[in-house]
Order: C-alpha cells, then structure tokens, then sequence
C-alpha cells in the first residue's frame, strides 16, 4: 500500500504492507534507529514517538494508522538549521540522565510532548507523566532532573517548542 504522511517536519510517501507496524517502518524501511524494540507489547516505552504531537508506542501502531499524520522521532527534535538540540535533549545532555540509553528515546520523546502541555511541572506530576516509560538501569532521579532542567531551558528560550 502506499503510505503519506510527514516525518520530522518532511513529507514522505513509501509503500509499505498494511500489516507493518510504524517502528519496522521507521527503522528497517527508513533506517532510523532513535525508536527502539524493547517490549513489542507497548509497555515499556522505548519505541515512542510523537504523531501528531501525542506519544505513540510505534511497536503495536500499524503503519497505516499515521498516514496524513504528522511523526516525530529522537532524530527529528534537534534544530534541522542550526543543529542544536532540543531543550529536552540538552537536559539530558546536561543531566546526565542515561547509562546505557536504551529508554532513552521514550523518556525523551514522552518528556517532549508532556512539556509542550506542562511547561512548568512539579516533581510528582513529572514522575506521574513518566510513569509507563521502564528505566531498567535505575537512572530515574537524574532523568527526573533532566527534564527538570529542559524545562528551565524551555521558559529561558520563551517557547514550548512542541513538535506536531
């Protein structure tokens, strides 16, 4: 089937079985290696997406199901122009909130669409925001500072930065 929809800010059209799950699309079909396979049962997070500016476990999401959406994966946050990272990306940077990376896409992306409506979160909303993505390597305090620190970034910078 052939399938539309806008990738980072980047129209695309590709053909693709009406079967395929969105994460086989974005990494095997477009090579794309921000979104991870952990669970394939959406419950851990590591495959999430932004479609249409929502989180989205791309490991059960049919392919077909983002046609005339718009996705956003890790590797579409950071400015295309300029190269600098998002104000999410930068907190962790900053933060250090990874060690071995493997939920980071989730914490990232979920961080990302969470702040675009809670610019200014208290602790306990931010752990409730992120409470279905799974840190297996036990780095949830420095993640909870680094968005924490995103946020600070995104007030200083006067946008939401929100991604569709």
């Amino acid at each position: 089937m052939g399938l539309s929809f806008t990738l980072n800010g980047h129209p695309l059209s590709l053909d693709a079985d009406d079967k395929a799950l969105l994460l086989d699309v974005l990494r095997q079909d477009l090579g794309l290696t921000g979104p991870k396979y952990g669970c394939g049962l959406a419950q851990c997070g590591a495959c999430t997406v932004l479609v249409d500016g929502k989180p989205a476990r791309s490991c059960v999401l049919r392919a077909a199901r983002v046609a005339g959406c718009h996705v956003t994966t890790l590797e579409g946050l950071a400015d295309p122009q300029t190269g600098a990272l998002h104000p999410v990306q930068q907190g962790f940077l900053e933060k250090q909130g990874a060690q071995c990376g493997y939920c980071l896409n989730g914490m990232v992306m979920s961080a990302v669409a969470f702040l675009a409506h809670t610019p200014a979160p208290t602790e306990a909303e931010l752990r409730h925001a992120l409470r279905d993505n799974l840190c297996r390597c036990g780095t949830h305090q420095e993640i909870i500072a680094a968005v924490l620190r995103a946020a600070e970034l995104l007030a200083a910078s006067g946008e939401s930065r929100a991604h569709d």
